[in-house]
């Protein structure tokens, strides 16, 4: 006996989502052991949402999560949209962290709520390498949208934790749908054995990862390919290869 219509377009589409659901997941590496390593596969999942914020609340903090950012997008293939409601990006700097100008497509728009309908449209559409959206607050809801988005099209998303006002900052603590939470401060430069500047090094915290831990990690920055590296000095430091386990994530 054939079963009933009803029936079998219900097991067909069971059968749709609990393949989806076992597909696996594919990821993008930092290529540092020591990060990868508390990564659920290995690295950075694609086709998710992922959360980056400065350190701190200054500008030279917020500089340096748009070039963690940039170099994840680097890493990727396909032209990146970035979506900014002020025009002060600095794209040499972006280049230098491996992100060349004719990847990029910026959208300026007036508010959040703009640049977070962008940043959705930008990730439904599919085919872009990365979407990058720098936004002050992240709501649950919004945040399972451009989840669902980032899911849908296989796209990495990136929400850029940028704050006008100081009040704004705790809103990185409320809870979101990204996959991981991201925090980067600015750290001493490299030091040289003669006068000069020397790598640029941030403290790269890992304060969420669905399904794996937190951590902190000390590394040079993004090169001119968008990869980060462990210093010279804490390859062969046994405290550089277990990282340091935070005590509450986000």
């Amino acid at each position: 006996m054939r079963p009933e219509p009803a029936i079998e377009s219900l097991r067909v589409q069971i059968a749709k989502i609990e393949g989806r659901n076992r597909r696996a997941k594919s990821v993008l590496p930092f290529g540092v052991a020591e990060v990868d390593a508390r990564l659920p596969g290995g690295g950075l999942t694609l086709g998710a949402l992922h959360e980056v914020a400065g350190g701190g609340n200054g500008a030279i903090d917020g500089a340096a999560a748009a070039l963690f950012a940039a170099g994840i997008a680097a890493r990727t293939r396909g032209k990146v949209l970035w979506c900014i409601t002020r025009p002060d990006l600095f794209a040499p700097a972006l280049a230098q962290a491996g992100l060349l100008p004719d990847r990029v497509i910026y959208v300026e728009a007036g508010d959040d709520k703009t640049v977070l309908a962008c940043m959705e449209e930008g990730l439904r559409h599919g085919g872009l390498g990365a979407v990058v959206a720098e936004v002050a607050r992240l709501s649950m809801t919004a945040s399972r949208r451009l989840q669902l988005a980032a899911e849908g099209a296989g796209s990495i998303g990136i929400a850029l934790r940028r704050w006008r006002r100081q009040t704004e900052a705790a809103d990185f603590g409320q809870p979101t749908a990204a996959t991981t939470r991201w925090r980067v401060s600015v750290l001493p430069s490299t030091p040289l054995p003669v006068p000069g500047v020397g790598h640029h090094r941030w403290l790269v915290e890992l304060i969420r990862a669905r399904a794996g831990e937190s951590a902190d990690f000390e590394l040079e920055a993004c090169d001119d390919t968008g990869r980060l590296a462990l210093p010279a000095e804490l390859v062969n430091r046994p405290a550089a290869a277990e990282g340091w386990r935070r005590g509450a994530s986000g």
